[in-house]
């Protein structure tokens, strides 16, 4: 007899929340635990002109991220997806991109992209990215 699927409602540990603008402690605290080195200066403004951002709280304390940025047109963009280490490999950056997509859906955005290191290819494609052709230059 075959196991039935858990839902991410059964096995949540952390609440989901719209653009919660955490304090910059707060989202430093995370950053440094999510990504091991210092929250970029003034993330604050970043939030501020972004489309939208998804936060996972664990009671007060951030415990997921992703960022959307937004063209002012039809192009949005997922950037600096992260999870805690303590909360990883539970499914909520998956939550967390799931959401961020309908967030960007309802916000006016008709593509959605995301660019990646290889090694997170198959999240992505998992989250229903598909391959396209792009272009990087480093600026700095």
């Amino acid at each position: 007899m075959q196991t039935p699927a858990v839902t991410w409602e059964q096995r949540r540990m952390a609440e989901i929340v719209i653009d919660p603008f955490p304090s910059a402690e707060a989202l430093a605290q995370f950053w440094h635990g999510a990504w091991g080195n210092e929250l970029p200066q003034n993330y604050q403004a970043v939030l501020a002109r972004s489309l939208g951002h998804v936060g996972a709280l664990d009671g007060d304390r951030l415990v997921g991220f992703v960022n959307i940025a937004g063209d002012g047109g039809v192009h949005a963009f997922i950037l600096d997806t992260a999870v805690d280490p303590a909360f990883r490999r539970r499914g909520l950056a998956t939550e967390l991109v799931r959401v961020a997509t309908d967030l960007a859906r309802e916000r006016g955005a008709e593509w959605l992209h995301v660019d990646f290191e290889p090694h997170l290819t198959a999240f992505y494609r998992g989250c229903g990215f598909r391959p396209t052709e792009a272009g990087l230059i480093r600026l700095r």
